[in-house]
């Protein structure tokens, strides 16, 4: 039966060592958390992005996530800036 760490995809996420995400400032914060849970889960690792190096660029002055009839409140819950994962970032 075929699994998603046995396709081309799955093999290249395990050997990968370093992935860089442009404009993260416009991806909503699910986006990255489930990216996040794919890696561990494809690495068999509890680490954050299955211990792979993010480098995640995007100015946050410029377009955050578009939320469809969202307040400013629900933007800013949506901003990667919000997740667990934005307390880590380095400016």
């Amino acid at each position: 039966m075929f699994h998603p760490q046995n396709g081309p995809i799955g093999k290249l996420l395990q050997d990968a060592s370093l992935i860089m995400w442009d404009e993260c400032t416009m991806s909503h914060r699910a986006h990255i958390e489930a990216v996040n849970r794919t890696l561990q889960d494809l690495r068999n690792s509890s680490a954050v992005m299955g211990g792979i190096t993010f480098v995640f660029a995007g100015d946050f002055r410029q377009t955050l996530p578009v939320i469809n009839r969202g307040t400013r409140a629900d933007i800013i819950k949506a901003c990667l800036k919000s997740s667990p994962y934005g307390l880590r970032l380095k400016h």
